[in-house]
C-alpha cells in the first residue's frame, strides 16, 4: 500500500502537523493561543498557509546544500563547470562520491520527502474546511503538482523510491520498500495529470503553478524517460495554450526587471528579505570586483567556453579567442576582457579582474548568468531577489526538436526548431544550421544546442545521464588560468552507476528494506 512520510525524521518535522489532543469523557480543552488539531485548519486562509508551506520548500536559501535544482552549482557535476573544494558535487564530477556524503546526496532525498509530506497533509486538510468543489480542486491540483515535482526529482536522482501518500506509523515507515522507477514515474504523471485538468492557464497569484507549468513538467518527465512520442503529445497541448514564446533578449531573461516573462513556464520566486525569502545564489557564486572577493563556488570551464561557436561559423582565432563568438558566451560567462559591473578590465587573471575566491584555482573565468549588476544593486547576503527559472519555453522548443529526431520524424522541422533558438532573439543571431543533416548529425547538433542554451542552469547533468554519454565525454582535464592541471575527471573512464545517486546511508540505517543502488 502506498503511504505517507517515508522516514522517521520527516515525520517529526511535517509542517503544522496536528498534535494529539487531550480528550476524555469529562473535558475537552482546545488552547486558543496555538495551533492544534482542534483549531487548524479552520478556514481557507489556513489552507493558503499550508500551500505556501509546500511552495516554500522549493526555495534554496543555503545554496551550499546543492539542493533540489542546483542551477549553476549542478553544472559543476558536468564538464561545464568546476566546483572548487571538497563538496559532494565536486566529488560527483570526479567520480569520488560515496554513500556517506551529505548535501546533495541527502538533501535531495529529505527535502523531496518533506515536500511530499506537506503536500499530503494539505490534501487531507482540504476535507476539514468548507470550500467549494472548484476551490478544493485547485488546491488539490497545486499540491499534486508540487508532489509530482518532488517525485520527479527523487526518481531522476535515485531511481525507484518508496511511494507515500497517506499517514503511517513510525514502525510502518521503517518497513517501506522501494517502488520501481517506472512506478514512480507513473505516480509523477498521475499527479501532473490532475494538475493539468484543474489548473488555469493563468495563476491566481504570481509564482503559483499553472496548466502550462504542469504540462511543461509532464513534458520533462517523459523526456527524461526517453518517451518521445508522449513528449510530442504534451508539447502540442502546451502550444495549444497560445501563451508562451521566446523572450526577445537572452541576456534579459536572467534580469530581475524581466521576471515572469512570456518564456517562463515555472520558476522559484525570491524577494529581498530574511527567513529564506531571498537566496545566496548571487553572493555565494558571483564574481567579485575591486578588492572584494565573492564566493564563486562554481566557475565555468574552458571546456564549456570552447564549445561556443563563432557567430559566422568560422574557426576561432587563437589570438582573439573571445571575439566574434556566440553572444550567449558573454551572457553566461565572465571571460577575459568582458565588461562586468560597469568596469572594463584588460584581463581576468587574478587578482586583476574576476576576483574569484582564493580557494578557486580557475581565475580567468566566472559566472555571469543570474548575477546582479551593477555592484551597487547587490542586496544583503542571503537576500538575492532573482527568481530561478525551472522551465522555460526554449526547453519546449528543443525538446520538440529532440523528440522529432528520435522518432525519425521530419528532420527539416527539427532543424528549423533549433534555428529558432539560434536566430529568433534580438541579441542572439548566429549561423543557421543547414538542411539535409542526417539523424546522427541532427542529434549531435541538438545536444550541442541544449548544452549552450542552458549552460549554468543545472540541466546538463540530467542530459548527460539520460543520453548515456558519460563514456564519450570523460576523462576530462580541468586546468587553471595558467594551463596547469587541477584534476582529471574519471581518469579511467565514466562509471555507469554514477547515473544515479546513492541512497543516503542514514536512510538505509533507519529502514533496512531500502536496498542500495547497484555499484555504491
Amino acid at each position: 500500500m502506498k503511504a505517507k512520510n517515508l522516514i522517521l525524521h520527516i515525520i517529526l518535522v511535517i509542517f503544522l502537523l496536528p498534535a494529539n489532543s487531550c480528550v476524555n469523557d469529562f473535558l475537552e480543552f482546545f488552547p486558543e493561543d496555538r495551533i492544534t488539531s482542534a483549531n487548524f485548519p479552520e478556514s481557507e486562509s489556513d489552507i493558503n498557509l499550508l500551500l505556501n508551506g509546500v511552495y516554500g520548500l522549493l526555495r534554496e536559501n543555503a545554496i551550499a546544500t546543492e539542493g533540489l535544482f542546483g542551477f549553476g552549482l549542478l553544472d559543476g557535476a558536468t564538464p561545464n563547470a568546476y566546483n572548487w573544494g571538497n563538496f559532494p558535487l565536486a566529488r560527483i564530477a570526479s567520480g569520488r562520491l560515496n554513500t556517506s556524503d551529505g548535501m546533495i546526496v541527502t538533501f535531495r532525498w529529505t527535502r523531496s520527502y518533506a515536500i511530499i509530506s506537506r503536500a499530503n497533509y494539505l490534501l487531507s486538510a482540504l476535507d476539514e474546511v468548507e470550500l467549494t468543489e472548484n476551490a478544493k480542486n485547485i488546491y488539490r491540483a497545486e499540491a499534486l503538482f508540487l508532489r509530482g515535482l518532488a517525485y520527479s526529482i527523487l526518481v531522476e536522482s535515485y531511481g525507484g523510491v518508496p511511494i507515500v501518500d497517506q499517514g503511517i506509523t513510525t514502525e510502518e515507515a521503517r518497513k517501506l520498500k522501494r517502488a520501481s522507477a517506472d512506478e514512480v514515474w507513473s505516480q509523477v504523471i498521475s499527479d501532473y495529470n490532475f494538475a493539468i485538468d484543474n489548473l488555469g492557464v493563468d495563476a491566481p497569484q504570481v509564482g503559483r503553478a499553472t496548466k502550462g507549468a504542469a504540462l511543461g513538467m509532464k513534458m520533462r518527465a517523459y523526456l527524461y524517460q526517453n518517451k518521445y512520442e508522449e513528449v510530442l503529445k504534451v508539447i502540442a497541448e502546451i502550444e495549444g495554450l497560445g501563451k508562451y514564446s521566446l523572450f526577445p533578449s537572452y541576456e534579459g531573461l536572467f534580469r530581475a526587471e524581466n521576471e515572469n516573462n512570456q518564456e517562463v513556464l515555472f520558476d522559484i520566486q525570491y524577494m529581498i528579505g530574511e527567513n529564506s525569502q531571498g537566496s545566496l545564489h548571487d553572493q555565494f557564486c558571483g564574481t567579485g570586483t575591486g578588492s572584494w572577493v565573492r564566493g564563486s563556488r562554481y566557475v565555468p570551464t574552458d571546456d564549456l567556453v570552447n564549445a561556443y561557436e563563432m557567430i559566422d561559423g568560422s574557426a576561432v582565432d587563437p589570438q582573439n579567442p573571445y571575439e566574434g563568438r556566440d553572444p550567449r558566451l558573454e551572457f553566461t560567462v565572465v571571460v577575459p576582457g568582458s565588461y562586468f559591473l560597469g568596469y572594463r578590465f584588460p584581463n581576468y587573471i587574478y587578482p586583476g579582474g574576476a576576483f574569484n575566491h582564493p580557494g578557486n584555482r580557475i581565475r580567468h573565468l566566472s559566472t555571469r548568468k543570474y548575477r546582479i549588476e551593477p555592484e551597487a544593486d547587490l542586496p544583503p547576503s542571503g537576500q538575492s531577489y532573482l527568481n530561478n527559472i525551472i522551465l522555460r519555453y526554449a526547453d519546449v522548443i528543443l525538446s520538440k526538436a529532440e523528440a522529432i529526431i528520435e522518432t525519425n520524424g521530419d528532420l527539416g522541422e527539427a532543424i528549423e526548431l533549433i534555428n529558432r533558438i539560434r536566430t529568433e532573439r534580438d541579441d542572439v543571431k548566429i549561423t543557421r544550421l543547414p538542411m539535409g543533416l542526417s539523424q546522427v548529425e541532427a542529434r549531435q547538433k541538438l545536444r550541442h544546442e541544449r548544452r549552450i542554451e542552458f549552460a549554468m542552469e543545472g540541466l546538463y547533468w540530467a542530459d548527460i545521464k539520460r543520453w548515456r554519454i558519460g563514456k564519450d565525454i570523460y576523462p576530462q582535464e580541468i586546468r587553471d588560468h595558467l594551463g596547469n592541471l587541477i584534476e582529471t575527471r574519471f581518469p579511467n573512464g565514466y562509471l555507469e552507476f554514477y547515473n544515479l545517486l546513492p541512497i543516503p546511508d542514514r536512510e538505509i540505517a533507519l529502514n533496512e528494506n531500502l536496498e542500495q543502488n547497484p555499484g555504491w
